[in-house]
């Protein structure tokens, strides 16, 4: 279990992504599963942190402007209706940044102070 204080979460993808900014909305629409390809065309392969993660919590909050229960409950009907596969769940930070690094068209997000080298860092738009 991750003990460490949470800052900010930051967005990251595989190196061979080219986006370097996303707005709110079009990061829910990846992580509602409702946008599944990148601007040049690639699958996009999305990770997330276990929902009781403190660093799921404040991405969802701060990034998607949702509740964690709530982005759940979408993933479940989405999978349920058969609209759409859940995103690929991993346990730790690590795992996820490992998972990011060696699956192209990949998206995650982790603590701020994480390290992030041979990664994509896809900052937010301002409003």
């Amino acid at each position: 279990m991750y003990v460490g204080r949470v800052d900010a979460a930051v967005i990251i993808s595989h190196s061979s992504i080219e986006t370097k900014q996303l707005s709110t909305s079009q990061l829910r629409r990846i992580y509602t599963m409702r946008q599944t390809t990148w601007a040049n065309g690639q699958a996009i392969v999305v990770y997330t942190l276990p929902s009781s993660h403190p660093v799921h919590q404040e991405f969802t909050k701060k990034e998607l402007k949702i509740f964690p229960y709530q982005l759940d409950k979408m993933w479940i009907k989405l999978t349920f209706s058969g609209l759409a596969k859940p995103p690929i769940k991993v346990n730790t930070m690590e795992e996820l940044i490992d998972a990011v690094k060696s699956t192209p068209g990949a998206i995650g997000y982790v603590n701020q102070n994480a390290s992030l080298d041979g990664l994509n860092v896809i900052a937010m738009e301002a409003k």
